[in-house]
């Protein structure tokens, strides 16, 4: 006896992306393939949620470890495959660098605070992560030595990533962490917790201090415990848009846990790395590159 027939309604979506075959892969440099615009997310009444892969060669070593990107973009706008304005015209791209190092590379999209509040984002990296584990055997990756990697609005959801990961998905091993807000509650810089125009209210749904609670519940400083993994926090001492004093105040709370922090201040840096020169920013990048290895490589 054989079932049903599908109807028309339910053979016309797309299959889920739990089970929908990969796309074909790409070779972006020597030893690097690419797969761009894979959905890892299906949400009612929204845009599929997609992501980007960077896989290195297989070395006969097992299943590469893992970089979760997370872009920028104050939560309201921005590209999941850009490391900020000071990368954008790198040959190679600074995805294809971690993967020639043999670190595979993911790219996440996440709902942008126009399409849907606080904790939609993090709701999605840990999505993000969930199908990375499911998928892993197929692509050759080990999800269970994953760094999250962020910068700017991207940092801040890395840093919540690494500290709350959730029930359903690996926890991260490491976090590097550049110039991102860490505290949504406190009068810090430019950042007034009162104001219901800033790109932390419009994450939120309202003024920080108008939502207290869901304010600390954003707050990667609020989730810091002695089980936090190894943290990588890179600020310019001259960030003229996230005070410095977010990733010192987050430093600072991971040691007082017991849990291992570095807190490396660039002089003279502003935001996205503005005011320092190539090279400069090519070695805060090796410094990053360097730490998540040494993580998940076990590198002395």
């Amino acid at each position: 006896m054989t079932g049903a027939a599908p109807t028309v309604r339910e053979l016309i979506p797309a299959p889920h992306p739990d089970v929908a075959p990969l796309p074909p892969a790409a070779p972006c440099a020597p030893g690097v393939r690419v797969l761009r615009g894979v959905p890892y997310g299906e949400l009612a009444g929204s845009r599929a949620l997609e992501l980007d892969l960077w896989l290195p060669e297989s070395s006969g070593a097992g299943p590469a470890p893992l970089v979760l990107f997370v872009h920028g973009g104050a939560w309201r706008r921005g590209r999941r495959d850009d490391m900020g304005m000071r990368t954008r015209d790198w040959q190679p791209g600074p995805f294809t660098r971690l993967a020639a190092a043999g670190l595979a590379v993911a790219c996440a999209d996440y709902r942008l605070s126009g399409e849907a509040a606080f904790p939609a984002p993090l709701d999605d990296l840990r999505a993000a992560l969930r199908w990375l584990a499911l998928r892993s055997a197929e692509l050759d990756i080990d999800t269970g030595r994953t760094v999250v990697w962020g910068e700017s609005a991207g940092g801040h959801l890395a840093s919540l990533l690494a500290l709350s990961p959730g029930p359903a998905t690996p926890a991260p091993v490491g976090a590097v962490v550049w110039y991102a807000p860490s505290d949504l509650t406190t009068h810090r810089g430019p950042f007034d917790p009162h104001d219901a125009g800033t790109p932390e209210a419009l994450l939120l749904g309202a003024a920080p201090a108008d939502c207290p609670e869901r304010a600390r519940d954003a707050s990667p400083l609020a989730h810091v415990d002695a089980d936090a993994p190894p943290f990588l926090l890179v600020h310019g001492d001259a960030d003229t848009m996230v005070s410095c004093t977010h990733s010192e105040a987050l430093a600072d709370a991971l040691r007082a846990a017991g849990a291992p922090a570095e807190l490396r201040r660039e002089p003279g840096a502003d935001h996205g790395w503005y005011g320092l020169t190539d090279d400069r920013v090519a070695d805060l990048f090796t410094y990053s590159l360097h730490f998540a290895r040494r993580i998940v490589m076990r590198e002395g």
